[in-house]
């Protein structure tokens, strides 16, 4: 995995808690942080973590060998 895929891995992760906080709690992390969801700052947060989405959407169609996930890959370090 590349070092941007593990980025958006982690944005990803990050939006997901969010979502996890909106619909648990009715409470918007991203928007307490920066002031509102009709902020600048707050939309580029938004844009950023979708975009890692995206980019994280790209691991679904990888096959399993590239991955390192397979159960008879060697896992040299």
């Amino acid at each position: 995995m590349s070092t941007l895929q593990r980025i958006a891995l982690v944005l990803t992760v990050i939006g997901a808690l969010n979502w996890g906080l909106i619909g648990f709690f009715q409470f918007d992390l991203v928007a307490a942080i920066f002031g509102g969801q009709d902020t600048a700052l707050a939309r580029i947060v938004y844009g950023i973590v979708g975009l890692a989405g995206l980019i994280n959407l790209g691991l679904l169609f990888k096959p399993s060998e590239e991955l390192g996930t397979h159960p008879e890959a060697k896992h040299v370090r």
